[in-house]
């Protein structure tokens, strides 16, 4: 373990670890237990390895303690986002300002999460994504690797709107598999598929899966036509 630089008022609770060339600014506050890789930036007023409080009328299931947050070598943690415990953050990941990474979350290599993204419980993000300003990925959510999500989006996982017993049977996040797009402001309906390179037309309603290379459009979104073949992941550099 070296010694991080340090700012003013930061509180690091006890065993935790931390690589070479690592620097802490102001406020943060990093929680018990959790490993920092090296040459990683955590900036003012974050928050990392916070065990989460659960609402006496939530779904989730009761956990007393989770394992610490891992934080991968290279790693840039914008001001005031927090990153819970039981969080995988693998090398050279981009968090920036005022993003939500929750518990039992994995996001891989090169990935970034924009301002303000919030990362619901037990998601796993794949290496190379892009997650732009604001949008939501909910709970229970999987996204492939060279995965974009514009500005807004927002997935679902709840049909019933949380009402009645039978909603539990269905509760599913979202599914976006390698080289999956999604255009600014669409919405994604609980459980839906968007197979690989599939493409959502910005502020679409996405209520059926997404075949393979195609791209959708509109409320409900319909098939509009092929992806490019110029614009398939297998032909980029």
């Amino acid at each position: 373990m070296t010694n991080p630089i340090v700012g003013e008022n930061v509180i690091i609770k006890a065993n935790v670890t931390f690589g070479e060339n690592v620097t802490i600014g102001n406020n943060v506050i990093i929680y018990e237990g959790t490993q920092i890789g090296q040459n990683v930036i955590i900036q003012d007023n974050s928050v990392i390895g916070k065990q989460p409080t659960r609402a006496k009328n939530s779904i989730l299931p009761e956990v007393k303690k989770l394992p610490p947050a891992i934080i991968g070598a290279g790693c840039t943690i914008g001001t005031s986002s927090i990153i819970y415990a039981n969080a995988i953050i693998a090398d050279e990941v981009f968090i920036a300002d005022l993003a939500t990474v929750r518990e039992r979350v994995t996001v891989g290599k090169r990935t970034i999460i924009g301002r303000g993204v919030s990362v619901e419980n037990d998601c796993t993000i794949g290496e190379k994504c892009k997650l732009e300003t604001n949008c939501y990925i909910t709970a229970y959510s999987e996204l492939g690797d060279y995965v974009f999500v514009a500005p807004c989006v927002v997935t679902t996982n709840d049909n019933y709107m949380a009402r009645s017993k039978e909603r539990l049977k269905h509760f599913k996040g979202v599914t976006i598999k390698t080289g999956g797009r999604i255009g600014a402001n669409a919405t994604i309906l609980p459980g839906k598929v968007i197979h690989e390179d599939g493409a959502i037309a910005a502020a679409s309603t996405v209520t059926k899966d997404v075949e393979q290379a195609k791209i959708v459009v509109g409320s409900p979104a319909k098939v509009l036509r092929d992806v490019p073949e110029t614009q398939l992941l297998k032909n980029q550099d």
